[in-house]
């Protein structure tokens, strides 16, 4: 059986056990449409996981989940004619959408459980050239959790976007946040930084290539498992040779019995073939897959941030 690529391993998450209170503030995205509570819980799953591989205390990685958790809570209200429209964003709708760091700060300082996680809502889309909203600080004035998260948030947008099935392709959203971490903006009011950090960048690249190399791991299971259908259908194939070849009758219902055992749920002598291609095809496909797999691998090693 195939498995199912999540590209955001819940495992670390899980591991913090987050407390009642917590769970009270998770559970305000389920009145967000589907799609922004799943980008939610995205960018909060990536944000730990880069906390991690950036060696960040566990009490700072769990504040700083949560506050991922509740980055785009003002989206609550943002009209739907706005939040999901399919196309490009007005002028003017853009200034509205903008508006949903201040409207979850608002939020949030309204709460007294939400006020410690002001930081998600608020500077999630500050970038540290000065280029960013809704206050346009620089890197000096950024705390280190909306560093962490507007990278987070970047790539999931980039990956629900493109509507990736595998990580095949991904090092092209990669280097788009690698354009983004460039200073290569004068006119910014922080010309040496471009608008992410590029430290915490560099960490994703570390966090993809797990995914990858995990997608792999999944993907050569199945390989395996097709390996072996493919074995059985050519002792199937070898059986039935056999049994058109042989004139005994004997031995022709010896080998036709053999196909009989190996055929397994509807396959029959009459379609046994063109499942055998069916296998051969897909197990040629995963195959192909890892290897592209592996050279995607080896692009992102050589990106340089």
């Amino acid at each position: 059986m195939n498995c199912e690529i999540d590209f955001y391993d819940r495992t670390n998450l899980k591991s913090y056990n987050l407390d009642e209170s917590m769970r009270y503030q998770l559970n305000l995205l389920d009145t967000l449409d589907v799609f922004t509570r799943k980008h939610c819980e995205n960018v909060a799953t990536l944000t730990c996981r880069l906390c991690e591989h950036l060696h960040c205390q566990k009490g700072f990685t769990e504040y700083c989940t949560v506050c991922a958790y509740l980055h785009d809570i003002g989206k609550l209200y943002i009209p739907a004619s706005v939040l999901q429209k399919p196309g490009k964003l007005t002028d003017e709708e853009y200034e509205i959408m903008k508006s949903h760091t201040t409207i979850g700060y608002n939020i949030c300082m309204k709460d007294l459980k939400l006020r410690p996680y002001i930081a998600g809502p608020l500077y999630h889309h500050e970038a540290l050239n000065g280029s960013g909203y809704p206050n346009g600080l620089v890197k000096k004035d950024i705390p280190y959790e909306g560093q962490i998260i507007r990278v987070a948030d970047e790539y999931d947008a980039i990956v629900s976007k493109r509507q990736y099935k595998s990580h095949i392709g991904i090092s092209d959203t990669l280097k788009i946040l690698i354009e983004n971490s460039q200073a290569n903006n004068p006119n910014a009011k922080e010309p040496r930084y471009g608008k992410n950090n590029p430290a915490i960048v560099k960490v994703l690249f570390k966090v993809v290539i797990e995914d990858i190399e995990y997608e792999i791991y999944c993907t050569q299971g199945y390989v395996n498992q097709l390996a072996n259908e493919l074995k059985r259908f050519e002792q199937i194939i070898a059986y039935d040779k056999k049994a058109q070849a042989t004139k005994s009758q004997r031995r022709k219902s010896y080998f036709t019995e053999g196909v009989k055992m190996l055929l397994q749920g509807d396959e029959t002598f009459e379609n046994y073939m063109s499942r055998y291609q069916e296998y051969k095809e897909a197990y040629q496909v995963r195959k192909n897959m890892i290897d592209t797999l592996y050279k995607e691998i080896k692009i992102i090693k050589k990106l340089k941030v």
